[in-house]
């Protein structure tokens, strides 16, 4: 009975919840879809998804009708079929349906084209005119060329093959939008970008070029070379020396106190770091339970290291353990003594080569000490 009450409520939970689930999926899909569909996009962007939308469907109905798909293989073989009204149909039929953000506006932008569309594909698809240069460029006026920008594709800083001194970006560029003013990449500055910013220095410089490289770490702002002592001013963490520029503050000598009870300090190159001390220990200089000022509870010193005390016990436990085996087989020759010498003697030669060699070996590996080994204090610490 038991079986069969769990078995039917498993059902009615996959029932109730199941649908749920998946309907709250569907619709979240739907609705990501619904907002990418809308989504607005740029006027520039929105006409060169279209223009790429339309390409997509030239070498598709060019494959697809024909199978064949190269430029020269349409010349031969497409015919009339290659400017024809039937085929421009076919493309707008599947025009911005694979579009993944603004399909609405790439259709929208394409209803309010259409005549310059079909100019080109009638008029100029057979003078190598660029379907971009013509549409989003020269008749919808979306676009500007290369390094154009605004409603009058003005040209930007350094046109054509400088602009902003190739150490920036022109704001508009190839959009009607922007000011034509240089944003200039990291370590530039200046109206045209020809200016090394903060920390950074001219590393090559002439009327057309500017190179500009980061300074030393040490320097705060600005510097005249690559090197800690070119700096003009040292950087928090550093300190300057009359003729050899600026070197480490070792923050762990100089600074008191400058980590938390129970850490130690790293210096590092102009800042510090406070690591936290072993968990055998009370306050520490470093890493490690040899490095304790003191032992922290459960812990006790033995020599330089701090030892948990239970596996110190444990060891005096089994130097006893030891001892009371040798005792034992003392006493087990003692007893096979009475018995037969030869035997006795026998066994105690090799009950005292075995001691032997077993107390060689403990006190040459430091076992004596009642330590742990060192693979023991790894795992601990």
């Amino acid at each position: 009975m038991k079986i069969i009450y769990i078995a039917t409520h498993t059902v009615l939970f996959l029932l109730l919840y199941s649908p749920v689930s998946s309907g709250s999926d569907k619709t979240s899909g739907h609705k990501n879809s619904e907002e990418n569909k809308n989504m607005i996009l740029p006027p520039c962007a929105a006409c060169k998804i279209l223009v790429d939308s339309f390409k997509k469907g030239i070498e598709k109905t060019s494959r697809g009708k024909f199978e064949g798909g190269d430029s020269a293989w349409e010349e031969d073989k497409l015919g009339s079929y290659k400017t024809s009204e039937v085929r421009l149909i076919e493309i707008q039929e599947g025009l911005c349906k694979d579009v993944e953000y603004g399909e609405t506006q790439c259709h929208s932008l394409a209803d309010d084209i259409e005549t310059f569309i079909e100019e080109w594909w009638f008029t100029h698809q057979n003078n190598n005119l660029d379907l971009f240069d013509f549409l989003c460029i020269q008749k919808a006026k979306k676009c500007c060329p290369k390094n154009q920008y605004g409603p009058n594709c003005e040209k930007c800083s350094g046109y054509p093959d400088n602009v902003c001194n190739s150490n920036g970006k022109c704001k508009g560029a190839g959009t009607r939008k922007g000011n034509g003013k240089c944003t200039c990449d990291n370590g530039y500055t200046g109206e045209y970008c020809f200016e090394c910013a903060n920390g950074f220095y001219t590393s090559y410089k002439d009327e057309k070029k500017l190179l500009c490289s980061s300074c030393h770490r040490a320097c705060k702002f600005t510097c005249l070379g690559g090197s800690s002592k070119d700096c003009h001013e040292c950087n928090p963490g550093w300190k300057y020396i009359d003729g050899k520029g600026c070197f480490d503050v070792d923050e762990c000598i100089e600074i008191k106190n400058s980590c938390p009870d129970n850490h130690f300090c790293i210096n590092n190159e102009g800042n510090f770091s406070c690591i936290v001390c072993d968990k055998a220990c009370n306050g520490c200089l470093g890493d490690g339970p040899d490095m304790c000022d003191q032992c922290t509870e459960g812990f006790e010193k033995k020599g330089s290291l701090c030892i948990n005390k239970d596996l110190l016990g444990r060891k005096t436990q089994e130097n006893w353990t030891r001892y009371i085996t040798y005792f034992g087989l003392a006493v087990a020759t003692g007893i096979i003594l009475e018995r037969s010498v030869y035997a006795a003697s026998i066994i105690g030669l090799f009950i005292a080569i075995y001691i032997s060699v077993s107390e060689y070996v403990i006190a040459h590996s430091g076992i004596e000490d009642s330590l742990p080994n060192l693979s023991i204090i790894d795992n601990i610490s």
